[in-house]
């Protein structure tokens, strides 16, 4: 398939043998990608907070596909005890892990702490799952061809990472937060791929994904109470049907990341047209902070020392 024209859910491949976490994958992208990966016969544990909704989403992919292998285990990417038992669990079951999808997200939500009292929107979207991905390294470089699948936003560009006020406990912003986030999604994304590479790990894959914009529940937090709020609501209105496309279009630049036998670490997917909103997934291009090696060495020293998660399970043979 060229880059001309991409790739949509018919092109991803078969995926029987495989097994893949999707954090998130209750709704929106994330639920798609569950349903999809599933269709493809891959073994799917759908990682959500809330179990009723997970149970339910998975009750929906068994009554249209009763064959599908997928499940619905609790994690709660606020908690790092939580992450810690999800992962133990995983582990205790003794089963490979191929694939995982650190796809769940919050944006622009008021300002809050995690369990442990970080920042919610860097603490769920960034270091939750650089938590996660450390405690099940290990499972994914025992598996030729692992992959771990970070879901950004085009909102990274709007983002900057202040390492002096990464908490924003001194200025805080809704969506400066969320811009934040998903710069750090990216930023680690090429980290890990460019520390597999040192572990001489060149055939377990970093990789990410932005769906453009598509219709999801990502932003169900975002309020109408200031001005600006209410007129790009009202923007997003008269431009959406040109702009938003549908959750499963959504979910593709994802599955491609997934899937894709040719990608390559650090590799980058998002939809191919009218500024990356809509279209085809193909191979894109971050901001230039995203590929940064002193700012991804800081975010790594950061992030192990705030969640205590080293990844040692790249020194694992």
């Amino acid at each position: 398939m060229s880059e001309t024209t991409g790739w949509t859910e018919q092109d991803v491949p078969d995926q029987a043998g495989k097994v893949v976490i999707v954090t998130g994958g209750n709704s929106g992208i994330g639920y798609e990608t569950v349903r999809i990966l599933a269709q493809r016969g891959a073994h799917v544990i759908l990682a959500a907070r809330n179990t009723i909704k997970g149970n339910e989403a998975v009750n929906e992919i068994l009554s249209d596909n009763p064959s599908a292998n997928v499940e619905t285990q609790p994690l709660d990417l606020a908690d790092l005890s939580s992450i810690r038992e999800f992962a133990i669990s995983f582990k205790e079951r003794g089963m490979p892990l191929h694939t995982l999808i650190n796809n769940a997200g919050i944006m622009g939500v008021p300002k809050g702490t995690t369990v442990d009292g970080f920042e919610l929107q860097f603490g769920v979207n960034h270091l939750g799952h650089f938590a996660l991905t450390g405690l099940l390294i290990e499972d994914l470089v025992a598996q030729s061809g692992g992959r771990v699948v970070n879901v950004a936003s085009n909102a990274h560009r709007q983002g900057r990472l202040n390492f002096y006020d990464l908490q924003s406990n001194h200025r805080y912003g809704r969506m400066r937060a969320y811009a934040q986030s998903k710069l750090a999604n990216l930023v680690f994304t090429a980290e890990l791929d460019r520390r597999l590479h040192r572990a001489g790990r060149n055939d377990t894959l970093s990789v990410a994904a932005h769906p453009g914009m598509a219709h999801s529940n990502i932003g169900s937090n975002l309020s109408s109470e200031s001005y600006f709020d209410r007129l790009f609501e009202k923007s997003l209105k008269a431009i959406g049907p040109y702009f938003v496309q549908s959750t499963l279009s959504g979910a593709v630049p994802t599955l491609r990341a997934a899937t894709d036998p040719s990608a390559a670490g650090g590799d980058y997917f998002g939809p191919s047209e009218r500024m990356q909103t809509r279209g085809s997934a193909v191979k894109v291009q971050a901001k230039k902070a995203a590929y940064d090696v002193h700012d991804g060495r800081a975010l790594w020293e950061q992030s192990v020392e705030l969640t205590g998660i080293d990844f040692s399970g790249l020194d694992q043979s």
